[in-house]
C-alpha cells in the first residue's frame, strides 16, 4: 500500500525556550492537517520539550557530527512541508536536498542589531515571536497557549507555594542572588512556602538560596525536565528571570513575575498565552545591551538589575497575586 499521508517536519534546534515556544505552531499544524505524520528536528538535550506530545509522530535528534546522515534521512522521508523555524546554517544544510516545501523563519537580524547598537526600537510594536512563527506556519493561532506533557498529571496548585527560577545561561539576564534571598525570606515572613528550580548549569545559586531562604525546598536537578515541571506543577506563582524554565512555567499555565535585565519586550520572547508581568528598569537608555544576554554588564554598572530591588518585586508581585 502507497503511503499517501501528509509528512511535515517542524526544526527548531534550540534552545529551550525557544522549542517550548514552538508547541503552538505544531499543535496548530495537526490540528489543520488530521492526518498529518509531523516530525520535529531538534538537539537531544531538548527533545523532552516533545517527548509525551501527542502531536508529534517522530523525534529527530540533531547533532553537528551526524549532519550528512540527518540530512539523509530528511531526504528520504520524502517530506510534503518543512517548516524551518530555525534558519541558521545547520537547519539549511540538513534541509537543501529536501524536495519538500520549505518555509523558513525570517529573523529580524537588521531590526535587533538596531536596536542594541543605536537604540532604534523598530520592534517596539512587532509581535511575539509566537505569532511570527504562525505566520510562517500559515497557522491561525488559538488560546491555549504553550504545551507541555507529562507522562502522569496530577499534582494541583498550592495558593501558598511560590517557585523561584534564580537561574538564567548569561549574567546579565540573572537577578541578584541577594535580592533573590532576601525576596524569598520576605515571603516566607508572609506564610508562602518557597520552592527553587533550576539546571545543572544553576546548582551553586539554587543551594545559595536554599541555605539562606527560611524553610525553601530546593528541586533543582541535572536538566530533569519532568522532574522540574512535575514538581512546578505544585506552585501557585513563579518568580523568574528571562529563561528557558520561563516558558516552562509559561507552558504549564502558572502566572509568571518575569525579572528582564538586558532584554527587553521588544524582542518578542515574553511568557506566552499565561497571565504574566514583567519587572524592569525602563529608565536606563543602555538597554538592551544585547538580544540574547552577555557575560558581564557592559557600562560596569549593572543597573538594569540593581535598580530592580526586592521591594520593588514584592510590591508588583502583591498587586499581581490580587489579580488573580
Amino acid at each position: 500500500m502507497i503511503n499517501t499521508k501528509f509528512k511535515i517536519l517542524v526544526v527548531r534546534l534550540s534552545s529551550l525556550g525557544d522549542v517550548l515556544l514552538t508547541t503552538p505552531i505544531v499543535r496548530l499544524l495537526k490540528k489543520k492537517f488530521s492526518n498529518a505524520e509531523i516530525s520535529f528536528l531538534v538537539k537531544k538535550e531538548f527533545a523532552d520539550v516533545y517527548k509525551f506530545n501527542p502531536n508529534i509522530s517522530d523525534i529527530i535528534e540533531f547533532s553537528k557530527s551526524n549532519i550528512e546522515h540527518i540530512a539523509s534521512e530528511i531526504s528520504a522521508n520524502k517530506y510534503d512541508l518543512i517548516i524551518d523555524l530555525q534558519n541558521n546554517f545547520y537547519s539549511r544544510r540538513i534541509t537543501r536536498s529536501s524536495n519538500a516545501e520549505i518555509k523558513r523563519f525570517i529573523k529580524p537580524t537588521l531590526q535587533k542589531l538596531l536596536l542594541v547598537h543605536f537604540k532604534i526600537d523598530l520592534l517596539k510594536n512587532s509581535k511575539s515571536i509566537v505569532e511570527r512563527y504562525a505566520e510562517v506556519a500559515n497557522v491561525q493561532l488559538d488560546d491555549q497557549g504553550l504545551d507541555f506533557f507529562l507522562p502522569e498529571d496530577r499534582n494541583q496548585p498550592n495558593n501558598k507555594n511560590i517557585g523561584i527560577c534564580p537561574g538564567a545561561k548569561h549574567y546579565t539576564k540573572r537577578w541578584l542572588q541577594e535580592y533573590f534571598i532576601q525576596l524569598g525570606n520576605e515571603l516566607s515572613s508572609k506564610g508562602f512556602s518557597i520552592s527553587i528550580y533550576g539546571g545543572t548549569a544553576d546548582k551553586e545559586i539554587c543551594k545559595e538560596l536554599e541555605n539562606n531562604i527560611a524553610g525553601a525546598r530546593n528541586y533543582q536537578n541535572e536538566n530533569d525536565l519532568f522532574a522540574t515541571a512535575s514538581n512546578m506543577k505544585f506552585c501557585s506563582l513563579i518568580i523568574t528571570n528571562d529563561s528557558g524554565l520561563m516558558h516552562l512555567a509559561s507552558a504549564l499555565k502558572i502566572p509568571i513575575v518575569a525579572i528582564f535585565g538586558s532584554t527587553i519586550k521588544s524582542f518578542g520572547f515574553t511568557p506566552f498565552g499565561v497571565k504574566n508581568i514583567i519587572v524592569e528598569n525602563n529608565s536606563l537608555n543602555c538597554r538592551p545591551c544585547s538580544h540574547i544576554g552577555r557575560n558581564n554588564c557592559p557600562k560596569k554598572h549593572f543597573k538594569c538589575m540593581k535598580d530592580i530591588t526586592p521591594q520593588l518585586v514584592l510590591g508588583h508581585l502583591q498587586n499581581f497575586m490580587k489579580s488573580l
